[in-house]
């Protein structure tokens, strides 16, 4: 929807930050080098080598913002949102130019010089953002670049529709009201919203409210109209979209896509196909084989100290789900005494369980007993980030309670994740964490998870609720 209506507007923004990113190149030499020259530059370069590098820094730039998601239509008419997307692109932006830079043996460029540039060019990026949210609000007041649209229906995904569409102040697309359908009353929570009339009334309602776009989201009580919409608005000069009204489906990365002629809406999927398959295990891969050498003499010593003070093995093998309900074997260091639960059966950790070992309690206060779960991430049965793999035998009770519930298996289990970094682990509400764990997956981003593996440190070791 934005997507069209935007196509020019996206276009002038990235044509301007190439601009903008040739002018802050030559800010930042002058900056450097004449007017702050701090530190103090021990001699000027010439600036003709510098101008000579503008060709490759533009390809670049153009590149990197394009690839970081910077010109998204939704993203660039809300600051909020494109700010760290920006603040993303430029920081690759400036990786990649030490890359260059070290590799050209040419002419050394100065880093301080790097510094400069990308400084003043996130600061012009802002500022000409901020400009040009201005001016669109301006044109929209008199009357340029505006759609206005109208809803026909009584579908209940119309208010989450409108409340999203207010969000979005700079986009032009200004809801007018609903157009009802005659046999059904209003919803109570449509009330705050305008009625412009019944759909027999449509040439009217489209010339005196100057409508563009007409969105039908019918009810399932209304779905058998659907031909008479048809029939009424096939001969109106307007766009015409329907907002499918899917019910108790919880959507999980939807897509809309063509088969040939078909077109074909996806509710749920996972998304780790194609590229983000290749980045995620690129990154679970590095991230464990990091992990591991790091940790290696950690895992040494607490192998030496299981062996010392508790019979048996280091290691416990416990049969989890992982993607798509696939069971595999859980490595961890064994943290409870042999055959713990022959007398229990399979039953959660409790506070002061005296089925733990003395050292298996630090263990598993400070989660060091997932370390062997390295060696599954290896092997591509589990991720460095996702939900935390659950046993089969309860995933048979929570997945008939807990709506939702298998949708977590759309990823591989994670050694940390969303969930569990915001407290969510151990006896603590499992409906709480399920609900994180869909977020993660339908924000999936390699972003997010070095994001997650980031706040792993400070949050995901030592939780109140491990034992």
């Amino acid at each position: 929807m934005l997507k069209r209506h935007n196509e020019i507007l996206v276009t002038m923004i990235f044509l301007w930050d190439l601009v903008l990113c040739y002018a802050s190149w030559e800010l930042a030499y002058f900056a450097r080098f004449f007017w702050l020259n701090f530190p103090a530059a021990k001699f000027i370069p010439p600036h003709d080598q510098y101008f000579k590098a503008v060709a490759v820094l533009i390809v670049l730039t153009g590149i990197v913002f394009v690839f970081s998601g910077a010109y998204q239509s939704q993203r660039v008419l809300r600051l909020s949102q494109e700010l760290p997307h920006l603040l993303k692109a430029c920081f690759w932006l400036f990786i990649g130019l030490l890359a260059i830079a070290f590799f050209y043996r040419k002419f050394s460029y100065s880093r301080i010089h790097m510094l400069y540039f990308m400084s003043i060019f996130l600061v012009l990026l802002t500022l000409f953002r901020m400009g040009m949210q201005s001016m669109l609000k301006m044109l929209h007041k008199r009357g340029w670049h505006v759609r206005n649209i109208a809803i026909l229906g009584n579908s209940e995904m119309i208010v989450n529709f409108v409340e999203t569409l207010n969000q979005y102040h700079n986009s032009g697309m200004v809801f007018k009201g609903i157009i009802r359908l005659p046999r059904n009353n209003t919803r109570e929570s449509f009330k705050k919203f305008p009625v412009l009339g019944n759909i027999e009334e449509i040439d009217s309602i489209v010339n005196d409210y100057k409508i563009d776009q007409i969105f039908i989201a019918l009810s399932n009580e209304e779905k058998t109209d659907l031909s008479y919409c048809y029939e009424v608005l096939f001969d109106q000069m307007v766009d015409i979209k329907i907002i499918p009204d899917l019910g108790p489906f919880k959507l999980l990365h939807t897509d809309v896509e063509h088969f040939d002629d078909v077109p074909i809406v996806t509710i749920v999927q996972s998304p780790m196909d194609g590229w983000n398959s290749v980045q995620k295990r690129v990154l679970d891969f590095c991230g464990s084989l990091f992990a591991t050498i790091l940790f290696a003499p950690v895992m040494v010593i607490i192998s030496a100290l299981i062996k010392l003070t508790s019979p048996g093995p280091v290691l416990y093998k416990q049969e989890r789900m992982g993607l798509d309900g696939v069971t595999f074997q859980a490595l961890k260091f064994r943290s409870m005494h042999l055959n713990a639960e022959n007398q229990t059966g399979a039953v959660w950790a409790v506070p002061n369980d005296n089925r733990r070992t003395v050292l298996g309690s630090i263990l598993r206060k400070t989660s060091l007993d997932e370390l062997p779960q390295l060696f599954n991430i290896l092997k591509g049965e589990m991720s460095m980030v996702g939900p935390r793999p659950e046993r089969p035998v309860f995933i048979s009770d929570f997945k008939k309670r807990i709506p939702n519930y298998m949708l977590r298996h759309k990823v591989k289990a994670g050694l940390t994740g969303w969930a569990q970094i915001n407290g969510w682990r151990g006896d603590t509400s499992l409906e709480k964490r399920i609900e994180y764990d869909l977020f993660y997956i339908e924000h999936w981003s390699i972003w997010f998870d070095i994001k997650i593996l980031f706040l792993t440190i400070f949050k995901g070791f030592i939780n109140p609720n491990a034992y």
